[in-house]
């Protein structure tokens, strides 16, 4: 690749993979470099030093990461339920939690469970990071939060770890039934110095290919993830949106606002996107 190459970030979550297959496999191959993490921070600390044109980053990064603008139209998000990403309890309501264990892998989801916790339940419980293993954040926590493919495969009822039926709370649910409002996990945004070159990147037409190959998409991750194919194919295509509505945007905006009022940000900025 040439040093004018556009460079691109994404986390490599099955969820995100419709938003990057047509990079990886499909039309825009070779045009553009994407660098691939399992961790959706690393792509966010990509952003923010500059070293990137554009990532798919947890949402709360853009009320953190100075002077970036955010891609329109597409992202990663939910209008009603998730699957995939969680609060799991030991039989426990949440207003009975008294310890939390954090993934912090994505900082979105963190900061929507202290939101959810000050906000919706009026409390707070004390918070503990942990590396997303299910049965090690609950041997001495109440309830763990869990995202990605992890959490994904215990949204189907019964949850069991360890000998112990769990009780699993999607965030997107919780979140509707209190706001009324659909939420955005994670978007694709570009420094305000790279809004020229990130332009040139369709990342609607990107999305729309990715989601014309669920089915090779789904071959990918056969080994890493044991849902039925029909009910994986269910995720990716009613679960989860890849684009915004407006329920969406109001849930995004909201969230910025209740993110900023529990001390969450330091400041809130307003939506402002890349104009074609």
């Amino acid at each position: 690749m040439s040093a004018t190459t556009p460079r691109i970030a994404a986390s490599s979550y099955s969820n995100t993979a419709p938003l990057i297959w047509s990079f990886l496999y499909g039309t825009n191959r070779g045009k553009f470099e994407l660098i691939l993490d399992n961790a959706p921070a690393r792509s966010a600390e990509l952003l923010s030093e500059n070293r990137i044109d554009a990532a798919l980053v947890p949402v709360i990064e853009y009320q953190r990461i100075s002077d970036v603008l955010l891609v329109p139209q597409v992202c990663v998000g939910a209008k009603e339920r998730v699957r995939s990403v969680c609060l799991v309890t030991k039989g426990k309501d949440l207003k009975d939690v008294k310890t939390v264990a954090l993934d912090v892998s994505s900082k979105t989801s963190v900061a929507l469970t202290k939101i959810i916790f000050r906000e919706f339940l009026d409390f707070e419980p004390i918070y503990k990071t942990a590396k997303p293993n299910l049965s090690e954040m609950l041997a001495d926590s109440d309830c763990a939060l869990l995202i990605g493919d992890p959490a994904l495969q215990l949204s189907e009822p019964p949850a069991v770890a360890g000998g112990l039926t769990l009780t699993v709370f999607d965030l997107a649910e919780v979140w509707r039934e209190f706001t009324g409002f659909g939420f955005v996990f994670a978007m694709w945004m570009a420094n305000k110095n790279k809004a020229k070159t990130t332009r040139t990147i369709d990342f609607a037409a990107a999305r729309d290919e990715g989601l014309a190959h669920l089915d090779e998409i789904i071959s990918n991750y056969e080994t890493e993830i044991t849902l039925p194919r029909e009910d994986f194919k269910k995720y990716l295509s009613e679960n989860i949106s890849y684009s915004i509505d407006d329920s969406m945007q109001k849930g995004l905006s909201l969230y910025y606002e209740l993110a900023h009022k529990h001390d969450l940000i330091e400041k809130r900025k307003d939506l402002h996107f890349i104009e074609k």
